[in-house]
């Protein structure tokens, strides 16, 4: 799993400076806000205001009042954030922090493909373009997508994407059945049961949590399947000490943090590698989030018609919670 190549150079950052300070700094000058996701590095974790999953930095961009929102995550992170925030400047510290299961699904074919499903509500997962949002009856995270699909009256057939593993997993909380857009995330696609049923054989005691974004056999050999916020929480509350843990690496920080006797013990991915970090979380750092609030960019922009579309369907996830 190669890291995408940058298609910009990028500035040489002083390495006398003090990143840290240079970085609070500018955060206060420009009365910035900085959000971060769980996936991100540990040292901009805990430079941001805000940590949090996808639902919760969304509902933290909405209610923000400063003037500048410097979001370290992805850029459909970063476009939901400017969606909601039209009058504010959004930058990322890295354009190119795109997400691999957003980029299987391009609003173009989006659109042909809804063609064969003209009576169905169109159900997307936030991890997709402003495009495919606005071709959305509603979002969904993965921390509510089960309440949104509940939330549509049961004569209604469903079209759901991007992530096929997410849908198939709220088919079986809710007994909905799904038309799925066949799309899938880069690290979880590859974490498999095999590898789970290794590490668990070697730790009996130890509760499998995983991300629905796993494969279904993967999640249905879980002790819990949340998002990455209710990972953290289960984590938080059981009083297990060690635990099997399938999303992305990043998430670990948090957990060492909450339960810092634990031992937490990532699914290793079947690509060769010990590891599972999603190369375009990565492309964020200290540097570039220096270079972002000293010089307001990369800056996100969007087409006003498409935010207003993409606005309709975001609002209606907010307001179920």
């Amino acid at each position: 799993m190669n890291a995408p190549a940058p298609t910009r150079p990028l500035e040489t950052v002083d390495p006398a400076l003090d990143l840290v300070a240079e970085i609070q700094r500018l955060r206060r000058e420009r009365k910035a806000v900085i959000l971060a996701h769980y996936y991100q590095d540990p040292e901009l974790q805990d430079l941001a205001d805000f940590v949090g999953d996808s639902l919760q930095l969304s509902q933290a961009a909405a209610r923000t009042d400063a003037e500048v929102i410097a979001f370290c995550g992805v850029h459909f992170m970063a476009e939901t954030a400017k969606i909601l925030n039209p009058g504010k400047q959004v930058v990322i510290p890295d354009l190119d922090a795109g997400c691999s299961l957003s980029d299987r699904c391009p609003a173009d074919a989006f659109a042909a493909w809804l063609q064969d499903y003209p009576d169905h509500v169109v159900v997307s997962y936030i991890n997709c373009s402003a495009g495919v949002k606005a071709l959305s009856d509603i979002i969904c995270t993965s921390s509510n997508a089960e309440r949104v699909v509940r939330s549509i009256p049961a004569d209604r057939k469903i079209v759901f994407a991007p992530d096929r593993h997410l849908g198939r997993w709220v088919t079986r909380q809710t007994g909905r059945e799904m038309v799925l857009w066949p799309g899938f995330c880069i690290v979880h696609e590859q974490f498999t049961a095999r590898r789970v049923a290794l590490l668990k054989a070697a730790h009996p005691d130890a509760p499998i949590i995983v991300h629905p974004e796993c494969d279904e056999s993967v999640s249905q050999m879980a002790d819990f399947v949340g998002s990455t916020a209710a990972l953290l929480t289960f984590v938080a509350k059981s009083p297990a000490r060690s635990f099997i843990v399938g999303t992305e690496a990043g998430i670990l920080h948090q957990m060492h943090k909450l339960r810092p006797e634990a031992e937490l013990l990532p699914i290793p991915v079947d690509s060769g590698c010990n590891c599972s970090l999603c190369p375009y979380m990565k492309l964020n750092n200290l540097e570039k989030l220096y270079l972002a609030l000293r010089d307001l960019r990369p800056e996100l922009e969007l087409d006003e018609a498409l935010r207003l579309k993409a606005l309709v369907p975001v609002q209606r996830m907010l307001e179920l919670g």
